[in-house]
């Protein structure tokens, strides 16, 4: 048997995703769709990050029809007992670098769990864009290695032109800096982008700061590559994935991910079956309570995997919710929220009780699919942002962190699907906006928001870019050649 696996001629793909939610849900789809088109596949999870996977989803009973499907673990450096949330992530990039980075490059060493009898040898690396050391150590072992970005393209450009902002003297932001002014340091956005839109880490106001460096290194590394996969579609980010090209021109667009794995399962059985890649436990009681809700008339609340509120904004957005007179579902992740979540006001709780639904997570593709949601209150991740999409929900968005700033500009101002409540948390403002989106501008929103959820279908459809482009990747994966080990 072992003989028989050493000798396959069949491509194996390690992939290895950053570890957090987002990166690992995102990066698990490309997995299943790289299995469905016959290629093996080896997921490389941190410890932790599997060890939830294992308790709250069916992935390992998921990835069971794909022979060529097996998960491994690595440490990601960190105690047991850190958050890894909020701005506490920034500790992961340096402990994946001391910790991990060795540890990855013993495991494709001959004799390593990678590269032993028992499977064929990893003949190409889809590795996370953030850790570009990967680059590096697939590069001494003689292996192919494609970058996935999880971020949007637009944002992924603004990082891309972070050394051409701080030489015009944009970067970093001062003061007395006017947040509104435009900004003329990135390329084919400077019509509509201001200092405010650019991603949270270039608001630091010393340039050395941890999460600035490590998101400004990484993208100028990514040309190292031999390609760049990206989770958008051509027709949503044509302008900025032309500027990426013109500096790297073997990019991959294939999203949105969730619906082209949606697509391309649906043409390989009649009813595939539910599935989640969530870290926590979803709660699908909210279903229920939707399913009692009328048509459009519920606006669903969640901020994420990694967004943390304090009590001050979480009082603000509550009177926003329940001033607006709507139905709201409200996703409030467990450890959210910073500091007293006790003595909540008498009025809260009754509009609560009366015409709110909250649960610890939610199997959100499906809530955002319901017929009776009308709105997402977002945090704009770009996961949830394509989601919204292709579900055709207009979102008011309320951006945290990372690249959620360039996303939230994009979707007020640019595409028209839904208000940028960027740097707002005033209980007024939340419940105008609430009623401008589920009301009183909803018919502005609906034209722009059913036209890109056209799009979108189309762009995964047999022949839609996104579709070619994944066949694309598939077919290079497929016919890339591993080189003699390097030493």
């Amino acid at each position: 048997m072992e003989d028989t696996l050493s000798q396959s001629n069949s491509p194996h793909v390690l992939i290895f995703p950053f570890p957090v939610q987002g990166h690992v849900s995102c990066m698990l789809k490309l997995a299943e769709l790289l299995c469905l088109s016959g290629v093996d596949v080896t997921f490389l999870n941190s410890d932790i990050i599997h060890r939830r996977l294992l308790r709250y989803t069916d992935v390992v009973s998921r990835f069971s029809c794909y022979p060529g499907f097996r998960f491994e673990t690595i440490s990601d450096g960190l105690p047991t007992d850190h958050p890894r949330s909020g701005n506490r992530v920034v500790d992961i990039f340096d402990s994946i670098k001391m910790v991990t980075k060795p540890m990855f490059r013993d495991m494709l060493l001959p004799g390593g769990c990678l590269n032993c009898g028992t499977r064929p040898p990893v003949t190409s690396v889809i590795a996370d864009g953030i850790m570009c050391f990967t680059i590096d150590v697939a590069k001494e072992m003689g292996i192919p290695i494609f970058l996935f970005r999880t971020v949007s393209a637009s944002c992924f450009w603004a990082f891309y032109c972070i050394p051409k902002l701080i030489e015009s003297g944009d970067l970093p932001i001062k003061e007395d800096d006017e947040m509104d002014r435009l900004l003329n340091g990135v390329t084919g956005m400077e019509k509509y982008l201001r200092l405010r839109d650019l991603p949270s880490f270039c608001r630091a106001s010393d340039l050395s700061d941890q999460g600035f460096q490590v998101v400004m290194s990484e993208t100028q590394e990514t040309y190292r590559a031999n390609g760049l996969i990206l989770n958008t579609f051509e027709d949503l980010e044509e302008s900025a994935l032309t500027q990426i090209r013109k500096h790297i021109p073997n990019l991959y667009a294939i999203g949105p991910l969730h619906a082209n794995l949606k697509s391309r399962l649906e043409a390989h059985m009649s009813s595939p079956p539910r599935s989640s890649n969530s870290l926590w436990e979803e709660d699908r009681t909210c279903m229920t309570w939707l399913d009692e809700q009328a048509p459009k008339s519920v606006i669903y609340v969640s901020f994420g995997s990694m967004s943390m509120l304090n009590r001050e904004d979480l009082i603000e957005l509550w009177y926003g919710l329940v001033n607006s007179n709507k139905k709201f579902l409200w996703v409030i992740r467990p450890n959210s929220v910073a500091g007293d979540g006790r003595n909540i006001p008498a009025h809260l709780l009754e509009g609560t009780m009366k015409r709110g639904y909250m649960v610890r997570w939610a199997p959100q593709e499906d809530v955002l699919a319901h017929q009776a949601v009308g709105g997402f209150l977002t945090h704009s991740g770009w996961n949830s942002t394509l989601e919204s999409i292709v579900a055709a929900v207009p979102m008011i968005c309320w951006p945290y962190y990372a690249d959620q700033q360039v996303n939230s500009r994009l979707v007020g101002e640019v595409w028209k699907l839904g208000f940028d409540m960027k740097d707002i948390c005033d209980r007024v403002i939340i419940e105008n906006v609430i009623k401008d989106l589920m009301d009183r501008k909803r018919d502005k929103l609906t034209r722009p928001v059913d036209r890109m959820m056209k799009l979108a279908t189309r762009s995964v459809a047999e022949g839609g870019t996104s579709y070619t482009s994944l066949n694309r990747l598939i077919e290079d994966i497929k016919t890339s050649n591993k080189d003699e080990y390097v030493f």
